[in-house]
């Protein structure tokens, strides 16, 4: 029986478009589900009724929540082709914590730059920017955050790009300027056509957070 791959997915959320791109990179074939954030679908709650939250994946009638279990999950079990993990459990561990320090730092800065105003807004540029520089540290002179392998940090990260033009934008800056490395990386992984198929256009999330901004009384 083949597998039956159901995505829970929401097109602007850099969580979703992980799944996406890992799903793409296995060539796995699954069915997109979009879910409305305001007014959750039923099946969203059923499948995911702790945090109420896309990404869900739905494999053969299982959910699995949060996006950095699911890319790990889809590893697992379709680990006949490109690991996103390495093989070694040092480097295992390392690619862990950093996708680990990804999800726990940057998303909660980066809406910041433009879900909010003046001092607040400075702040978060500076935390922001410090986040990223952290990042081309641990990054360095190599291609990928795995090494010559696009992996799990690479996936974890590289889907906040298609939401630079907003940060820098409504931030005030130049992530090319700031962060010539981050951008370099990004360029590389755009390359791969399970990164590009699966990041929406920058202006279109732009265009979306602007009807965000007026929800929340910024415009």
């Amino acid at each position: 029986m083949a597998d039956e791959v159901v995505l829970l997915d929401f097109w602007p959320s850099m969580f979703a478009m992980r799944v996406r791109v890992a799903l793409a990179e296995k060539e796995i074939e699954y069915e997109s589900k979009e879910d409305d954030l305001w007014n959750k679908s039923d099946l969203l709650l059923k499948m995911n009724p702790i945090h109420k939250k896309i990404p869900v994946l739905i494999h053969n009638g299982k959910p699995v929540c949060e996006s950095l279990i699911i890319i790990q999950y889809i590893d697992e079990v379709w680990n006949d082709r490109s690991p996103f993990l390495p093989s070694d459990p040092y480097h295992r561990a390392h690619a862990r914590f950093w996708a680990d320090f990804v999800d726990k730092k940057v998303y909660s800065v980066a809406r910041k730059l433009w879900a909010t105003k003046g001092e607040e807004q400075e702040a978060a540029k500076k935390d922001f920017l410090e986040i990223y520089k952290t990042l081309e540290g641990e990054l360095g002179e190599k291609p990928y955050f795995g090494g010559e392998t696009f992996g799990l940090v690479d996936i974890a990260l590289v889907t906040f790009y298609s939401w630079f033009y907003v940060y820098e934008t409504f931030g005030k800056f130049s992530m090319e300027t700031e962060c010539p490395k981050i951008i370099a990386w990004a360029k590389r992984c755009m390359k791969k056509e399970s990164v590009a198929k699966s990041l929406p256009d920058q202006k279109k999330i732009y265009e979306s957070v602007l009807d965000l901004r007026k929800i929340f009384g910024l415009e």
